[in-house]
């Protein structure tokens, strides 16, 4: 019986293709019984033959086709016994509808085969019947008056099954799909599977989500005490931080699925496609809660209302925002459907986003710290073949300020380099080399500089190694090179403390380091260039910080014209002109001064600058090393050590 129900279930099924196939045996059916196929083909002759049969008597009727010039010829019944014409007679006459002829020929001029058909009929006396016809292909004719319609249905049918998503479009890929939401579901099963061991560093962040972890696999525990699952969290930081990543861990820690989309997905040129969308996307987390929906890059729709708003009130993305906000306040407390988003411009964001019971949380994802580096290069070293056991704690010191991404793109690039150089595995070197591509940009030793251009170039950044070594809060020194790299003629790589809050006083000493080269210039040639561009640059931004931010200046007092929230306008100013130029030379005066305290400390130390500045132009790269030979060690070096040693007692 099974196998009758399986039988049964084998049945034909009906198919479009079925109507297409009867179309095509109707005409094919009329043509051949018209007489288009089947019939046998007449014997084709010369005009000069069927002279001679309409001479013998022995055409009945001569069908003259004037579109084509051919003749169909008709022979009477004595001529179709006779012996001659006996290949003549039509074999399958049954099938044909039509008369068939007996020979076919063609002619030249119509005129001229009239006159010659007449004046043999008046010399023989004979008795035919001449007729004219246009002869048409039916099953032609139909075809081509068919076609027009043919393509027409043809192309409807494809844009129809490619609308409905029937080409492997997928939903919301076609125009009837189109408010279909465009996340990409990853399934616990099977594709999600990095969980928070496969994220290194990110310690502070983990714990708070980890409670997000919790509840969607237990979420009992928390709803039996009477409390609420948060209903979002939302992922701050740098570009690179990982906070993508993070997400993902999530929803690999929790088992449940995923649906993962960027916030730009939701913007389309059509009216209430964003919308629809939003609605779409929680409909089908609903379906599969308890499940996590990640929105990537979030202020793509997410931006404070009415900013910049010149579309009137009916802005596409602010219907967007507003379906956002209701779901998200919306769906009940018990369907297990978390709201997880990233951004680095949390600054632009709707208040009304980020109130509580929208996004309860935020979780800050910072640049990994020297202990969280190390963490990172662990993961990051796992896939390369490495030449010696490498220092990591080495690495993670190297590499302030960078982010996951950052140290990623370090690895890779160590390897890159090694494989440049034929090497067998990477070592140490490859990842110094791969840390100042990464910084300095790519070496330009080929670049064409002349001797005076190179010896400015070497006392510029002498100058900067000397100032910075002889202040107590200047960044230690590392390397320093005038090999052109990127954009820069010369460079000077520094280890910088990481320190969480920064004093008056080392912001100073930064800024005075900064303008030690073009002080070495002042002093050794009694000129300024223009290679100190960057410098200037970066110290006009520190001085204008400290007076403008962070309240550091005595003139200006403990005000900050800083706007954490973004909604200041940039149209006015939040202080009057009087104080705009007491800023102006507030900033001039700090730059200054620190110029001229480079120009003393460098006027103090000219011989050694000198030194330094001749090894510089002989080796083109100088290390540490090189400056303990010439300026010994540091004054304040030991003082530095003894602090870092009292803190670390301290905090034991």
């Amino acid at each position: 019986m099974a196998k009758d129900n399986k039988n049964l279930n084998k049945k034909p099924k009906f198919s479009p293709y079925w109507i297409y196939g009867f179309v095509i045996a109707g005409i094919l059916a009329i043509q051949l019984f018209s007489g288009g196929f089947g019939g046998s083909q007449a014997n084709t002759i010369t005009p000069d033959k069927f002279k001679t049969f309409l001479k013998d008597g022995d055409v009945s009727e001569i069908m003259i086709i004037r579109n084509t010039h051919t003749a169909k010829v008709y022979l009477t019944k004595e001529a179709l016994d006779k012996e001659l014409h006996k290949k003549a007679k039509p074999s399958n006459i049954a099938l044909s509808i039509s008369k068939q002829p007996n020979y076919t020929f063609e002619f030249g001029d119509l005129q001229n085969f009239e006159d010659d058909i007449e004046k043999i009929i008046d010399e023989s006396q004979v008795k035919v019947d001449v007729k004219y016809d246009t002869e048409e292909n039916t099953f032609g004719n139909l075809l081509f008056s068919l076609l027009p319609f043919i393509l027409i249905i043809g192309v409807w049918i494809f844009i129809m099954r490619r609308m409905s998503g029937g080409s492997g479009g997928g939903a919301g890929g076609q125009i009837f799909n189109i408010g279909k939401s465009k996340a990409k579901l990853f399934d616990e099963k099977t594709d999600v599977k990095t969980s928070f061991k496969d994220v290194a560093g990110l310690e502070g962040a983990k714990e708070e989500v980890q409670e997000i972890v919790d509840f969607l696999k237990n979420p009992e525990k928390y709803t039996s005490l009477g409390g609420k699952i948060p209903k979002g969290a939302l992922l701050v930081g740098q570009p690179g931080t990982g906070k993508t990543l993070l997400a993902k861990a999530v929803a690999g820690e929790a088992k449940v699925p995923f649906f993962s989309l960027s916030g730009s997905d939701f913007v389309e040129m059509f009216v209430g496609v964003g919308a629809s969308r939003v609605r779409d996307l929680f409909k089908q987390a609903k379906e599969k809660s308890p499940a996590i929906i990640f929105i990537d890059e979030i202020d793509a729709i997410g931006r404070a209302r009415g900013k910049s708003n010149f579309s009137g009130s009916n802005d596409e993305r602010e219907n967007t925002l507003n379906q956002l906000l209701t779901e998200m306040d919306g769906f009940g407390t018990n369907t297990n459907v978390i709201v997880l988003a990233a951004t680095n411009r949390a600054d632009v964001l709707d208040k009304a986003l980020m109130r509580a019971g929208r996004f309860d949380r935020q979780i800050f994802v910072d640049l990994p710290d020297v202990r969280e580096r190390k963490e990172i290069f662990e993961v990051h070293l796992r896939p390369l073949k490495q030449a010696e056991k490498l220092d990591i704690d080495f690495l993670a010191k190297q590499t302030p300020g960078f982010s996951g991404a950052d140290i990623a793109n370090v690895c890779n690039e160590a390897a890159l380099i090694a494989a440049r150089k034929g090497k067998k595995a990477v070592d140490k070197q490859d990842f110094l080399d791969a840390v100042d591509r990464i910084v300095g940009g790519l070496e330009k030793k080929n670049k064409i500089v002349t001797k005076e251009e190179k010896k400015a170039i070497a006392f510029h950044e002498a100058g900067h190694a000397t100032v910075s070594w002889m202040l107590e809060h200047a960044a230690p020194l590392v390397k320093v090179t005038i090999v052109p790299r990127g954009q820069s003629l010369g460079a000077a790589w520094y280890l910088p403390e990481e320190r969480l809050i920064v004093r008056p006083k080392q912001m100073l000493d930064e800024m005075c380091a900064a303008l030690g080269g073009r002080a070495a210039e002042k002093v050794i040639f009694d000129e300024i260039s223009t290679g100190a561009l960057s410098d200037l640059e970066k110290v006009t931004k520190q001085a204008r910080a400290m007076v403008t931010v962070y309240g550091l200046s005595d003139k200006i007092g403990n005000l900050t014209y800083y706007d954490s929230s973004g909604q200041e306008s940039g149209f006015t100013k939040p202080y009057s002109e009087e104080t705009a130029e007491l800023i102006d030379k507030e900033i001039s005066d700090i730059v200054e001064e620190q110029y001229q305290r480079a120009i003393k400390l460098l006027e103090q130390h000219k011989d050694k600058l000198t030194e330094l500045a001749e090894v510089l132009l002989e080796k083109e790269v100088i290390f540490k090393d090189n400056l303990e030979k010439i300026f010994g060690k540091r004054p304040f070096h030991k003082e530095i050590a003894e602090r870092k040693l009292e803190a670390n007692s301290e905090e034991e």
